[in-house]
């Protein structure tokens, strides 16, 4: 039982489920819906005291943007899958999980009782198609381990493994400004202590500015309303929001 265990866990290592916290984001993709589109515009106009025009400032007005969204739409719960274990997936699971998935988006969009049951329909199809297909690949695992092909991707998989961790604790060796070959940890140490403090302060050369120039100055319109909205017409909706948070659709 031990080199089964060595090679489950060799084989398995880094697959296994965990949740990680991420960044909340606001649900902007709701705005699709025209009834949380409408409830959003009235809540910012509310927020915005009625008025008509937006304030002049604009840190301002996108606070209570953000705000209102977050308040209506709502955010994300902040976790997500990584290193999901797939490596037992078939072309049948991977078929019903992406079809679980159109329906889960389905049901977000348009909450029916119809909806719901086609979704909750296909949430335990997947259940039952994932457990099948992982007890056949781990069928298949344990009969390749009893032959010697099995007993030589473990001894492999064991070396590989002593391998990767030798690489991270060993010392490499480098070499100093005359190049000769610095073997002890200090050594080594003291050198790349060395590189990176000149590498991160060497003045680069500048470009020089070239003389007799001359500057025009001129008055700058002002940007035009007219010109903002021409601008969002052209942009696309669906995209990634920028560093203020606030989609195009907004």
């Amino acid at each position: 039982m031990f080199p089964f265990q060595i090679w489950i866990q060799a084989f398995t290592a880094g697959i296994s489920s965990c949740q990680i916290e991420i960044e909340k984001k606001t649900k902007w993709w709701k705005l699709k819906k025209e009834e949380c589109c409408e409830e959003f515009r009235q809540q910012l106009r509310q927020a915005l005291a009625g008025q008509v025009l937006l304030p002049d400032d604009l840190e301002t007005t996108a606070e209570v943007i953000r705000e209102t969204g977050r308040k209506v739409l709502g955010v994300s719960s902040g976790r997500r899958k990584e290193d999901k274990e797939t490596w037992w997936w078939n072309e049948e699971v991977q078929d019903s999980i992406q079809r679980k998935r159109l329906a889960k988006k389905k049901w977000d969009m348009d909450r029916t009782e119809e909806n719901r049951q086609e979704y909750k329909e296909l949430q335990c199809r997947v259940k039952r198609e994932v457990s099948k297909a992982k007890q056949k690949a781990y069928d298949e695992l344990y009969t390749r381990l009893d032959t010697r092909e099995g007993d030589k991707d473990l001894y492999r998989l064991a070396r590989q493994r002593d391998r990767d961790g030798k690489d991270v604790q060993q010392v490499r060796v480098v070499k100093d400004r005359e190049g000769r070959v610095l073997t002890s940890e200090e050594s080594v140490q003291r050198r790349w202590k060395e590189y990176f403090e000149e590498l991160m302060n060497e003045e680069n050369e500048r470009e020089k500015r070239v003389e007799g120039v001359n500057s025009v100055e001129q008055k700058v319109d002002k940007i035009r309303k007219d010109e903002v909205r021409k601008a969002l017409k052209r942009m696309k909706s669906g995209k990634a929001v920028g560093p203020d948070d606030i989609p195009v659709e907004v």
